[in-house]
């Protein structure tokens, strides 16, 4: 069976008249009874019912013509459907973000998104910087929103934001709990809690490489998966953990009846950039445009005396 064999029997029953509907289909008489007969053969039904006075459907004649309809309306919708997302007018886009990505980046890309591009549907997954990139990798994300970027030619990038701070976070009876700030090297000597590099390469080399300017070492004792986890490690322990100042804000550290705090590190800041990053050979048209979306700012940066004190 053949999409043009359906085409053809459906402009037979519109028209029953083999003239008027040959002419339709730009064929000849004999070329369209011969691809109704073709289709009949291959169905092992009679469609169509002639003799010299008048041309009709059979009961399996009617029968298929509906059935025709729906399959040819449904191919014509898919091949819309495939050329609007070649085009990038439709189809779908899977990003994963971070915190400061879904406040300082998401509601304006995602809002222009929708307004120039309503038929391509965003999916978000938040997670930590390396199961994005794993995941981007793997091609279950096709946009990654995440501190730093990959040095591979793997990947392409864009700095959305930079000055994200690190802070420390201890609990509410450690000798740091009631302090503003902390030079980094009065690290030196504390016991600490860290998450595996591979959560967070950009985090964690940036507090490896801020001790190294220091000339101290970080005593890591403790290993936590998350800062929720964190936090809970150092309330119950003299630890001190670590984490962005927008996560820090977010789980209300410091805050009446918190039981971590953040604490500001300086001398130096360890901050962070904020990237979007995707695949240098990407295919999917959507990712582009929802780059378009994004207004990079290469000077904005988060004022992490400012925001501690919000």
């Amino acid at each position: 069976m053949e999409f043009r064999h359906l085409v053809s029997f459906i402009t037979i029953a519109e028209e029953l008249h083999f003239g008027r509907a040959a002419q339709r289909l730009h064929l000849t008489q004999p070329s369209l009874s011969a691809q109704l007969q073709k289709l009949e053969r291959s169905l092992g039904v009679q469609l169509v019912a002639r003799n010299s006075h008048e041309v009709r459907l059979t009961p399996a004649g009617r029968e298929f013509e509906i059935q025709a309809r729906q399959i040819v309306a449904q191919l014509d919708r898919a091949a819309r459907a495939a050329k609007a997302t070649a085009e990038g007018r439709a189809g779908s886009l899977n990003i994963g973000y971070n915190l400061p990505a879904s406040r300082h980046v998401l509601p304006g890309a995602l809002a222009r998104m929708t307004e120039r591009h309503p038929d391509i549907m965003v999916s978000l997954w938040e997670k930590r910087t390396g199961p994005q990139l794993a995941a981007l990798t793997d091609g279950s994300l096709d946009l990654a929103l995440v501190y730093g970027h990959p040095s591979t030619a793997q990947f392409r990038y864009r700095r959305l934001l930079h000055r994200v701070p690190l802070v420390a976070v201890v609990g509410r009876r450690h000798r740091w709990a009631d302090r503003p700030g902390v030079p980094f090297a009065e690290l030196q000597g504390q016991e600490c809690v860290l998450f595996d590099r591979d959560q967070c390469p950009a985090m964690y080399d940036t507090l490896l490489r801020s001790a190294a300017e220091t000339r101290i070492a970080l005593n890591v004792t403790h290993t936590a998966d998350d800062p929720g986890a964190t936090a809970h490690m150092v309330s119950v322990r003299s630890l001190v953990g670590f984490a962005s100042l927008p996560r820090a804000i977010s789980m209300g550290m410091g805050a009446p009846g918190s039981s971590s705090v953040a604490v500001k590190l300086f001398d130096p800041v360890p901050a962070l950039d904020l990237h979007a990053v995707w695949r240098a050979e990407e295919t999917n048209p959507a990712v582009s445009l929802f780059l378009d979306c994004i207004e990079s700012d290469e000077s904005a940066r988060l004022d992490d005396a400012r925001a501690l004190s919000a």
